[in-house]
């Protein structure tokens, strides 16, 4: 197989540097640019960190993204223009923004996730079954801890679980998006879907999902220990994404679900 020519952009945050040592191990890819969205003066490997352009996409095949929101659009611009695939991993977009991926992904692959994790992808089809089976007699509520220095809340990976209990009742999403709450002890159930998300320490990630009747709780959890997780299957991801025509797909296209 052809190794697939890979530029990773956000190069210098968590999820860049472990990308960048998952490829190390994966025979299956060539590094061959790295990009900030400001001008360092440093080189990885061999492979200078430089800001996004034309002329740097050109040598890639496929851009794996895992940056902020109006980065994202930066890279999603080149990349249409130059008909590059992406895997985004990039969370905390608006429902406008959420658009508007759907219409570059018209020109484009585009694999989009807010958890590359093969595990909590299986979390969010069981939720979507979950509240499809329980029915309107139970309430739910999402819980997520990550480590101190993720800024953004609820995660993205806890608005994917909401998604799942708005797929399940055959909803909009955002019509059941409920109340966000940041590092509470406790917080309620409720007819709309509530978040409360708990930044600490170092936590690599843990999510639940709750359904009440009153009567009994059903509880769906997930926790992540080691980080490769999620490079692994941004990796899996691009792997899968390489030979796909433009759409907008997710990891529940990878894992073939119904």
């Amino acid at each position: 197989m052809k190794k697939i020519k890979l530029l990773v952009t956000g190069c210098m945050g968590r999820m860049g540097q472990q990308i960048i040592t998952s490829v190390k191990k994966d025979k299956n890819f060539k590094l061959v640019a790295l990009t900030e969205n400001k001008k360092i003066n440093k080189k990885i490997d061999g492979i200078k960190v430089d800001l996004n352009s034309e002329s740097l996409f050109k040598n890639a095949d496929l851009i794996i993204d895992f940056t902020i929101p109006k980065c994202t659009f930066q890279v999603l611009k080149i990349a249409a223009k130059l008909r590059k695939k992406v895997v985004i991993g990039t969370t905390g977009f608006s429902k406008k923004e959420e658009n508007l991926i759907k219409n570059f992904s018209r020109k484009i692959p585009i694999l989009k996730a807010g958890n590359m994790s093969l595990g909590i992808n299986l979390l969010m089809y069981l939720t979507e079954i979950a509240s499809n089976s329980l029915g309107k007699n139970f309430l739910s509520k999402i819980f997520e801890i990550h480590h101190k220095h993720k800024k953004d809340y609820p995660s993205g990976t806890a608005l994917m679980l909401g998604k799942g209990i708005a797929e399940g009742k055959k909803k909009s999403f955002y019509s059941l998006l409920g109340k966000k709450y940041l590092n509470k002890k406790t917080f309620p159930y409720g007819k709309k879907i509530n978040f409360n998300s708990i930044r600490k320490g170092e936590i690599i990630g843990e999510h639940e999902v709750k359904f009440s009747s009153g009567k009994e709780i059903i509880t769906l959890n997930h926790e992540a220990f080691d980080r490769t997780l999620y490079s692994e299957g941004a990796l899996t991801a691009a792997k899968w994404l390489i030979n796909k025509k433009p759409g907008l797909y997710s990891m529940r296209n990878l894992m073939n679900f119904k």
